[in-house]
């Protein structure tokens, strides 16, 4: 049974409720799919050319016209909570990863689901569909624990090539943010590596290595699951110098202007309705116009290093998804793009400023920030709040938050059996969902389905019907969503939304409730129209919280000052 014809039968499936288990579907491990998944890291929601932007991104808008695009896609606010969803299915408080491990408070430390790595509730698709007989092989950030016992290798990775840190140097140098962490810690294969090779670059070295794994076990026939885990465009802005002005002078006319023409954009490709209003620039942002003109080079420099290295990984996408083509596996090959979380809106230069005097100075003596040395090796440079907001057009703020600029993101789904194609999805869906999509591809059943006590329950849904067209959500409109992160919290049912949002993430200090299809920038708080929904909402928060052993902490980024 190749590729087509199990998507033929698991439709069928799907539209006529067979009794019948996935495992039937597939003959013999090689007539499985291979899954190709790929995340970026801090993408913005509006920077793809398919989702409004007007950064050059081919061959991922080439995906887009092969399979769906979704709209609705939610992860967390940021990185590992993220990845803990999407390699388990199962909310991050359960999987360990309820705070991220630089943030857990006193509240939480010691809890259940606050070990800030992966813990022995939960098990990795990778090592589901492993001992299913699929390769698994994994390039790029994992930052889900540090100890062996952590590491991609022993967590069902075949052959890895990681960064076991959250950000760092996309260079060879190995360079980390601080002192205390001067080094970055990167492994091969189940085996910590104290050096990289001559011309490394992080987006071109992580596809070669998944290009290479494909190709040196190709010859038992085993489909692959291969996880690209790009570090791009997560800052510090760095890009091989062919690159460095592929994108000169597009943003001089400044963030003011691109924002109002993506949010134009994202109208006529219908992935916002026509009369949808974006979130304001943030107050302690200048307008563009009042910038001098040494600002507005350094800020236009910024955006145009960002938008290469976007560029630059959809090159590298072509590049492996061209070679999967090339070698005849294209045709039974799903291919699952997205990002980690909403762009990123830290801005190093100012975080230094509050950094103490040894921290100053070894920033000082560390990188070489001239503006002539931007995006090359040793420097460290983001591109700021300003341009993170035109990244998530035209929603509220951006990563670390649980408004809709921190959780919103892009989806892409393509291959074989992927119905309306090139269409938009408007339905409500979650990185959760992404585990038993691909367990139900490769028809392999997770280990709670067998009364297994040991192992959490998956908690996303399977977008197959989706996928296959047999429906056009997952979801209904009595199902709903939550989330928690640094003391914000969040509920999502159908078109609504509860948000309680500190003071110091931007909010008011209480709940707040926003029709996301009538004002997708939550710039109206209905509460006091619907009071009822408000009260049921909160139920809801008040159920997720106890499902999954939430426990609010004041300790986190937004419990003093501003973000």
């Amino acid at each position: 049974m190749n590729a087509r014809t199990f998507f033929v039968v698991a439709t069928l499936a799907v539209t006529f409720g067979w009794l019948v288990s996935v495992d039937a579907l597939a003959d013999t491990p090689k007539d499985r799919p291979n899954i190709l998944l790929i995340v970026a890291d801090d993408m913005g929601y509006a920077d793809l050319g398919c989702f409004g932007g007007e950064i050059r991104t081919p061959h991922l808008d080439a995906l887009s016209r092969r399979g769906i695009r979704a709209t609705n896609f939610y992860t967390s606010p940021t990185c590992s909570p993220t990845r803990a969803m999407l390699l388990t299915g199962t909310d991050n408080h359960i999987a360990g990863l309820g705070n991220m491990a630089e943030w857990i408070g006193p509240k939480q430390k010691g809890k259940p689901g606050y070990e800030g790595h992966l813990n022995d509730r939960v098990v990795t698709v990778a090592t589901l569909l492993r001992e299913a007989g699929y390769h698994t092989y994994m390039a790029g950030k994992w930052h889900m624990g540090e100890e062996p016992n952590l590491w991609p290798a022993a967590q069902g990775f075949e052959r890895d090539l990681s960064l076991l840190d959250g950000a760092g140097s996309h260079w060879r140098d190995m360079q980390g943010f601080s002192p205390a962490h001067a080094k970055l810690t990167m492994t091969r294969n189940g085996k910590e590596i104290n050096e990289l090779p001559e011309g490394y670059f992080s987006s071109k070295n992580f596809t070669d290595f998944i290009i290479n794994s494909i190709d040196e076990q190709r010859s038992d026939d085993k489909p692959f699951f291969a996880y690209v885990a790009y570090q791009a465009p997560h800052g510090p802005l760095a890009l091989p110098d062919d690159w460095r002005n592929k994108c000169k002078a597009r943003y001089d006319k400044g963030y003011d202007t691109i924002r109002r023409k993506r949010l134009a954009r994202q109208k006529e490709l219908g992935l916002v309705e026509k009369d949808a209003v974006g979130f304001p620039r943030l107050p302690n942002i200048p307008a563009w116009d009042k910038l001098n003109d040494e600002q507005q080079r350094q800020m236009a420099r910024k955006m145009e290093l960002y938008a290469a290295m976007v560029e630059n990984m959809d090159h590298h996408i072509g590049r492996l998804v061209e070679h999967v083509k090339r070698i005849g596996e294209l045709d039974n090959t799903i291919i699952i793009f997205f990002s980690d979380n909403g762009a990123a809106g830290e801005d190093i230069a100012e975080l230094v400023k509050t950094l103490a005097p040894q921290a100053k100075d070894w920033f000082a003596k560390t990188f070489d920030n001239r503006f002539k040395n931007w995006g090359r090796p040793g420097s460290c440079v983001d591109y700021g709040p300003a341009w993170a907001q035109v990244g998530m057009v035209p929603f509220r703020q951006f990563k670390g938050v649980l408004a809709e600029g921190g959780i919103r993101a892009p989806l892409i789904v393509a291959g074989p059996g992927v119905k309306h194609q090139g269409k938009l999805n408007h339905s409500l869906l979650h990185v959760m969902d992404i585990v038993p999509t691909m367990l139900e591809l490769a028809g392999v059943k997770h280990p709670s389905q067998n009364d297994s006590k040991k192992v959490a329950p998956i908690q996303g849904k399977s977008m197959l019907p989706l996928l296959t067209g047999t429906a056009d959500a997952i979801r209904t409109e009595n199902d709903w969503l939550g989330w928690e992160l640094f003391g914000n919290r969040a509920i999502r049912q159908g078109d609504w939304k509860l948000l309680y949002l500190l003071k110091g993430a931007g909010g008011t200090g209480d709940w707040q409730l926003f029709n996301l299809r009538e004002d997708p920038a939550e710039l109206h708080d209905v509460s006091i129209k619907h009071p009822e929904r408000r009260k049921a909402m909160l139920k809801h928060w008040e159920q997720y919280a106890k499902t999954n052993g939430v426990i609010v902490s004041d300790a986190g980024p937004f419990a003093k000052g501003k973000p």
